[in-house]
């Protein structure tokens, strides 16, 4: 989500004994930017290191290494949309839903849309282009996790 504690985020992870693993990224991404100035627990750069480390993971089996892992994946620099632009969006779109008495299930679908007519849909593209690089990502890690040779870059 673009409206989340970032380092809240994070506290809760660690508390859930969940590793967060930045993909070619020393820093857990924000949203619409790729950085956030909060660090990774580890940074691998390639997928087939983080299907290393999922196997490993799952392998141990039960016991403390049960859990997720969050593989955080920056959106490319090209689409990035810099933290002092888009907090602005961000913060104009939070007091409009407060103003309005948005809560619970309506206040994401209003937030990106509002978010997204304050930036012109440049919002909008960025978050497209987030979900690709997400798919991309998954999709690499899956083919070396399956070690399958006719899985190659898609790109």
């Amino acid at each position: 989500k673009a409206i989340l504690d970032l380092k809240l985020t994070l506290e809760v992870l660690e508390t859930h004994g969940v590793p967060v693993i930045g993909y070619r990224t020393d820093e857990f991404p924000a949203f619409y930017s790729r950085s956030s100035g909060l660090p990774v627990d580890r940074r691998l750069d390639s997928p087939e290191e983080i299907a290393r480390v999922l196997r490993a993971k799952w392998l141990a089996g039960a016991g403390a290494l049960e859990g997720g892992v969050l593989v955080t994946n920056p959106i490319a620099a090209e689409h990035e949309i810099p933290h002092a632009r888009i907090a602005g969006a961000i913060d104009q779109a939070l007091a409009d839903a407060q103003s309005l008495g948005i809560e619970g299930a309506g206040v994401t679908p209003f937030l990106l849309a509002r978010v997204s007519e304050l930036t012109a849909g440049l919002s909008l593209a960025a978050n497209i282009e987030l979900v690709l690089g997400n798919a991309r990502l998954a999709a690499q890690v899956a083919c070396a996790l399956a070690e399958s040779p006719g899985c190659a870059d898609p790109r």
